[in-house]
């Protein structure tokens, strides 16, 4: 039987009916309880058991007497008799034999159950339900406002109407006794409805109001926790974990209640493990106690200015433990050390193949080196062109070739000792060339002849200077020749 607007129903936001688990459909799965028994047949002769019980709003359950034999189902809704005169309206959450167990576990014998079941509940009464259940988010508020002006040391985290609209239970928090009755005449003035005041832990707060744990699920006290234990940092202790207060405290700020679930697991393995041992006496030294591995149960320990830890079993620490009683001390123990195998990384393989790098975090910084190393061989290239002394590539000076043969050229001789000219001026001058004798040429455009290399002579016979102007004589000619005049 869903309510219309849990998440079982469909329809509405993800958060669901914003019930806090009290609309029992089974979506929110607060304090549910399964009935195994249901499905079993029962004798002809059966009698079904008369109390049942029912969830109202947060943890609260409560077991009423159905006197009428009214047949009833789990997340039906009903009409009880209320705690001070009323009714309430609340679901069923269990029916039947189970009922009995949970009587028995809650130690509530039958003589104490004595409010009734009117009847399942009408669509007035579920209308009237509905319109008292809107109205607590605006009462809780102005109850704070109230709480606030009074300047009473106190946090009104919940309030509760009963299903009548007659009255409201208002759950506070504090840390110490509190003085309220000015704020009862004030609440009674403005909400005019009875009003009953109840103080709860931080705990309980935090079990009706609900959350996310550390461990990313819902909290253990507002789903299926009905009673909180002790917690104390003894079992923080037993346990080896830091005593770090951020760590160790719950939502309600206490310490977490699922410090209490592995106690009895560390409790049985600590029986083996010999307790308040500080170090152990060597003949080189004494040895320091460092951690111990509980579920192991092996023992590190360390000498004094070393950074090594030698692992030791417990029964070993036992006996050196038992030999430095009766005076006795062993040579080293880093000759009694465990060989304890590495555990061994496995490499994640990716199910797909990296073709881009996109997945690498420096990728761009590689590519920002690479580019910074071209820019600089570039610039020791142009560097290189435009000063002729520093010779050939090595960096030496350039020789002077043999007799008979041919003078090596550098990547500079090889393009002239020329500056570069505009394609147009290249071409006349060619053409000058021509016309003209080299030697007189330059003189006119006031450049100084080339001087060829003392003994360098080209396959031609000529000399290797002149080997560079007979190059320029041999582009091509303009379309256009100059006139005798441009000469």
């Amino acid at each position: 039987m869903g309510c219309g607007s849990c998440s079982t129903g469909g329809g509405c936001a993800p958060a669901g009916c914003k019930s806090n688990g009290s609309c029992l459909t089974g979506g929110c799965g607060k304090m549910e309880v399964y009935d195994w028994l249901s499905n079993l047949d029962t004798p002809s002769n059966y009698t079904p058991f008369q109390v049942i019980e029912v969830k109202f709003k947060g943890a609260r359950k409560e077991f009423f007497l159905n006197s009428d034999n009214i047949y009833l189902e789990i997340g039906e809704l009903i009409a009880v008799e209320g705690p001070t005169g009323g009714y309430d309206i609340g679901h069923v959450s269990l029916t039947g034999e189970l009922v009995r167990i949970q009587m028995k576990r809650r130690k509530t014998p039958i003589d104490q159950v004595t409010r009734k079941v009117y009847r399942k509940a009408t669509e007035a009464d579920v209308e009237k339900w509905k319109i008292a259940k809107g109205l607590e988010w605006e009462t809780m508020h102005k109850a704070r406002t109230l709480a606030l002006d009074l300047r009473l040391s106190m946090k009104i985290s919940d309030v509760d109407y009963q299903g009548d609209k007659t009255k409201a239970t208002f759950f506070y928090t504090a840390e110490g006794r509190v003085d309220f009755r000015e704020l009862i005449k004030k609440m009674a003035e403005t909400f005019r409805i009875r009003i009953e005041m109840r103080q709860i832990g931080m705990r309980q707060e935090a079990g009706r109001l609900g959350g996310i744990g550390s461990c990313g699920r819902e909290l253990c006290c507002s789903t299926w926790l009905t009673n909180f234990k002790t917690v104390s940092t003894a079992a923080a202790r037993y346990q080896n974990l830091s005593l770090n207060t951020l760590k160790l405290a719950g939502q309600c700020g206490k310490l977490k209640c699922c410090l209490n679930y592995e106690l009895d697991t560390y409790l049985d393995a600590l029986k083996d493990i010999p307790d308040r041992i500080e170090s152990l006496q060597t003949e080189i030294g004494v040895a320091r106690h460092q951690k111990t591995d509980i579920f192991k149960k092996v023992m590190w320990f360390a000498y004094p200015n070393t950074e090594d830890w030698i692992p030791l079993k417990v029964d070993r620490v036992k006996e050196i433990m038992a030999m430095n009683k009766r005076g006795q001390k062993p040579v080293n123990l880093k000759e009694e050390a465990l060989e304890l195998t590495p555990v061994a990384v496995v490499e994640k393989a990716h199910d797909y193949e990296n073709v881009v790098g996109q997945d690498s975090l420096t990728r761009l910084d590689d590519k920002q080196r690479n580019k910074n190393n071209r820019n600089n061989n570039r610039n020791k290239g142009n560097d290189n062109r435009n000063n002729p002394n520093k010779g050939d590539k090595q960096g030496k000076p350039q020789q002077l070739a043999k007799p008979g043969q041919p003078a090596k050229q550098g990547p500079q001789q090889k393009q002239g000792t020329q500056e570069p000219k505009p394609p147009q001026q290249a071409k006349q001058q060619g053409q000058q060339n021509k016309q003209a004798r080299p030697d007189a040429v330059k003189k006119e455009n006031g450049e100084a002849p080339a001087v060829a290399v003392e003994g360098a002579v080209n396959p031609t016979g000529q000399p290797a200077a002149n080997k560079n102007k007979n190059r320029n004589n041999r582009r091509k000619k303009p379309k256009d020749k100059p006139k005798n005049d441009e000469i």
